[in-house]
């Protein structure tokens, strides 16, 4: 076509970004919420004090300690139906998860 079938504007690439952002931060929300993550603040934070001679602030310190996931597989029988209408027991890998949630 003369006229282009891939007309992308700028408008969209913003949009899938700020979809992706807002992804982001629902996510870690979620993780937050599911104890996946934990953040204690270990020191408290400070303004500087402002005069003609200021003197230096503090930032605040944080200790985060994250869950510990594994993932692996057990064995398990499932019955699988065959052509025929019949069903035999079948041995399958499944996956399995396990989270231990942060200290």
């Amino acid at each position: 076509m003369a006229n282009g079938s891939n007309n992308n504007s700028g408008g969209s690439g913003s949009r899938t970004i700020l979809i992706i952002l807002i992804l982001l931060v629902l996510a870690l929300i979620a993780a937050y919420a599911l104890g996946l993550f934990n953040i204690d603040q270990t020191e408290e934070g400070a303004l500087p004090s402002v005069s003609i001679d200021a003197e230096g602030g503090q930032m605040p310190s944080f200790d985060v300690d994250t869950a510990d996931v594994e993932v692996g597989t057990s064995n398990t029988t499932v019955e699988v139906p065959k052509v025929e209408v019949e069903t035999t027991k079948t041995k399958v890998e499944l996956p399995t998860i396990s989270v231990d949630k942060a200290e």
